[in-house]
């Protein structure tokens, strides 16, 4: 198949950026859209030219790393899926693929497809973790969990990080992915000590990043490659006043 291509390039954030056309030909229908972009870079360091820088590791929709706007969509058109899980057959012989970066003051972009998504790592840094006393591992059912319990925190927990819900959200929140962290936490009983010091960090350091606050468009939710809920922000806004409500009344 054959497909054109127009992508952003911009040399850091500093920089101007625009839409550049490419055209490639004969692409296997089977491959995966990061190959296609694997293809393109290989004919244009072969014709002298710089190849387009994007986020890529695991490949597998598992580790977050990938992430850019297809046509206007964050990770492409197919629901539940990651960009690197995304494949040509998805698209049809001969169109026009409109390729840009996450857009997001909270993720500057460093080179073209790829932006920085470190606020990220300082939001968890705030209080994304349990403290605990390390040395040798505990029992596994030391500390017992109900399934039902577990099945809904494992639901949070499968956030992977990649910044969809904040690439398409209008307002630029980071309320999906920073509730999603704080929730799978707040249920299991290891999170419970430290719940309202780690709502109240986190909250803290979102509002710090720059991220937009949250409207309630659900826009996140449908984009999200992991469908994380939601009614994790409904649990995070719960978290939060229940943090306030107990140091006013300490």
């Amino acid at each position: 198949m054959d497909l054109h291509l127009k992508i952003w390039r911009q040399k850091d954030k500093k920089s101007e950026g625009k839409l550049v056309g490419y055209d490639l030909k004969g692409l296997n229908s089977h491959m995966s859209f990061l190959e296609m972009l694997d293809t393109l870079n290989e004919k244009l360091i072969i014709e002298g030219d710089e190849p387009v820088e994007f986020d890529h590791d695991c490949r597998e929709g598992i580790c977050g790393q990938c992430g850019m706007m297809i046509n206007g969509i964050a990770h492409g058109p197919l629901k539940n899926t990651t960009t690197c899980q995304l494949h040509l057959r998805s698209f049809k012989d001969g169109e026009t693929i409109l390729i840009e970066p996450f857009r997001s003051e909270a993720f500057p972009v460093k080179k073209d497809l790829k932006v920085d998504r470190s606020a990220f790592d300082r939001i968890i840094s705030s209080g994304g973790f349990v403290s605990v006393n390390t040395g040798q591992a505990s029992d596994a059912t030391s500390i017992p969990v109900t399934h039902q319990t577990a099945e809904e925190a494992f639901d949070s927990a499968a956030c992977i990080g990649c910044g969809a819900c904040v690439a398409t959200c209008k307002n630029g929140s980071a309320a999906l992915f920073t509730s999603a962290k704080i929730t799978h936490m707040a249920l299991l009983p290891q999170g419970k000590e430290e719940r309202s010091k780690r709502v109240l960090d986190m909250v803290a350091q979102m509002d710090t990043e720059l991220f937009g606050h949250c409207s309630n468009t659900e826009a996140c939710e449908v984009e999200c490659p992991q469908g994380i809920s939601v009614l994790n922000i409904a649990r995070m806004n719960f978290e939060y006043n229940r943090a306030l409500f107990l140091r006013k009344k300490n």
